[in-house]
């Protein structure tokens, strides 16, 4: 016997996509270069009233948790895993070709967290699971080469994080490729020295 699916109410399916709207618009704007939008602009963008807008999220923390998850959700689904069976050279490559593309997708999301983290527990939480998540990769895809140093793993995830990236990007006006390449060397003379 098939089992159907669940039914949705109207209302809570309704509710979902008033939330959804809200978050998409959030994000919409940050990508659209608006790295601090206020609650009226995301309200407007997002095709609702101010009261709907805080009638699904309490606060801006709130709303922060949630446009949060779905960065990390679409960074999980532009993610690839990479074979750490690969020799080093083809490792480093792949593992720096990805992260370039993530941090760009990632870019205005982080540029606008920049702005607000220090007064905000949820964006500090999502930059430290950031951290976590890319700190854990780099340990998996190298650990023959980092052999349990510390130091040396400290080194590559610093490096591989948005900080260093936005210096080259922002700092350096450097374009993706060049930001990359110095990223790939950077990685290969941590990795191979």
């Amino acid at each position: 016997m098939t089992q159907s699916p669940p039914r949705v109410d109207g209302r809570t399916a309704r509710s979902e996509r008033t939330r959804n709207a809200i978050v998409d618009a959030h994000l919409r704007l940050i990508r659209e270069g608006d790295l601090r939008p206020t609650a009226d602009r995301i309200a407007r963008q997002a095709g609702v009233s101010l009261r709907a807008l805080w009638s699904h999220f309490a606060d801006m923390e709130a709303l922060f948790a949630a446009s949060g998850q779905r960065v990390l959700d679409t960074q999980d689904a532009a993610h690839r895993p990479i074979r750490p069976g690969l020799p080093l050279p083809a490792r480093i490559d792949a593992f720096c070709r990805q992260r370039a593309r993530l941090l760009e997708q990632l870019a205005p999301a982080a540029r606008a967290s920049a702005l607000k983290e220090p007064f905000s527990e949820v964006l500090l939480h999502y930059r430290r699971t950031h951290v976590a998540r890319v700190r854990d990769e780099l340990a998996a895809l190298f650990a023959a080469e980092i052999d349990g140093d510390r130091e040396l793993l400290d080194a590559l995830t610093a490096v591989c994080l948005w900080p260093a990236w936005s210096t080259w990007r922002d700092g350096m006006d450097l374009p993706v490729t060049a930001a990359r390449t110095a990223l790939t060397r950077t990685v290969a003379a941590l990795l191979t020295s």
